[in-house]
């Protein structure tokens, strides 16, 4: 029981800091998605990101994308074998395909995302049984903030517009 209520505060842990990373989004004007890669073994933060697309003119510029390629020049390898990806929302196909490529052991989310989401919403690419490697899944940590924070972006922007 220790050790499931363990591994439970480590997830809360991140997924706050992959909140504060939806944060610095919002502020920024862009939609409030944020990420953490953590490396198991160490409980180290390896990676980073917010959603920038907006900001950097690509539509590249995700969260999860960042986050890879910030963990991925941290462990001097483009795996990221034994290591945990924290997301705000669901990834998209994109952000799916790379944590699938990135070898990455886990992927924990907050939201969902009915019309875009590849990691049990629309399809599931994490857990894709014909790849060559599946990513284990965890659902719903944070939801209902990460959803609230997303509402108040569009929300205000319906109401710029």
């Amino acid at each position: 029981m220790e050790s499931i209520e363990s591994e439970y505060a480590d997830d809360l842990r991140f997924m706050k800091e992959a909140m504060k990373q939806a944060k610095k989004a919002y502020e920024t004007g862009e939609v409030p998605i944020g990420c953490v890669i953590v490396e198991n073994s160490t409980g180290r933060i390896i990676g980073r990101g917010y959603n920038r697309r907006n900001t950097d003119k690509t539509t590249l510029a995700h969260a999860e994308i960042t986050a890879i390629k910030k963990a991925s020049k941290v462990m001097g390898d483009w795996r990221l074998e034994g290591c945990t990806i924290y997301i705000t929302l669901e990834p998209c196909p994109m952000c799916a395909g790379a944590i699938v490529q990135a070898r990455l052991d886990r992927c924990v989310y907050a939201a969902p995302s009915d019309k875009a989401g590849c990691a049990g919403s629309v399809v599931n690419l994490l857990e894709e049984p014909g790849f060559n490697h599946q990513v284990a899944l965890t659902k719903g940590l944070m939801e209902e903030e990460s959803q609230a924070l997303i509402k108040r972006f569009f929300k205000e922007l319906r109401l710029k517009n």
